[in-house]
């Protein structure tokens, strides 16, 4: 028997990734939320892919600078062997010393890309001072999330590029997510 939805209306649009610049455009007042909680610590946990596509999940300091979302690496480290062979990440804020979640849970999703440009990467050590030599990438975004706390709800505010701001709430209980965006 046939399906009732065709495949494209079953699914959202996509669109393609923004930088962080195109998604503080967008978003303004999430994007500084997210970035803000960034700021809180300086090293977060990147996930790459592995040769054989299983997660490798490590440590790294994330950079704002020149209007990016900027990732450091050890030369030849294998998140960055990782990066140049599939540019798929997640990059998760860290969480912090303890469970309380008082800034909220943030990550963001996208491809990595690599910066091989001379004079950004000269810009870059002249304004960071980054250990040499390194690998440097900015994020294409795909997913800006942030999981919050509101009493004993649950609040996800979640972006994509393309798509509106989009706010759901959830409960420990029985009673199904609801949609508030």
């Amino acid at each position: 028997m046939a399906s009732m939805t065709s495949p494209s209306s079953s699914r959202l649009p996509s669109h393609a990734p923004v930088s962080w610049d195109g998604f503080a455009a967008a978003e303004p007042e999430f994007a500084d939320t997210v970035q803000r909680r960034f700021r809180l610590y300086k090293h977060h946990v990147l996930a790459t892919l592995r040769k054989d596509g299983s997660p490798r999940v490590t440590g790294l300091e994330a950079d704002f600078r020149f209007g990016e979302l900027l990732l450091g690496m050890m030369p030849n480290s294998r998140k960055a062997l990782d990066l140049r062979r599939d540019p798929r990440f997640a990059l998760q804020a860290n969480p912090g010393p303890d469970a309380e979640m008082n800034d909220g849970d943030v990550r963001v999703s996208g491809r990595a890309v690599e910066i091989t440009d001379p004079e950004v990467i000269a810009r870059f050590i002249e304004e960071a001072t980054p250990p040499e030599p390194f690998h440097l990438f900015r994020a294409e975004l795909t997913e800006v999330v942030r999981i919050g706390l509101d009493g004993e709800a649950l609040v996800i505010r979640s972006w994509r590029p393309g798509q509106p701001l989009r706010t759901v709430r959830r409960t420990g209980d029985d009673t199904p997510p609801t949609d508030v965006s």
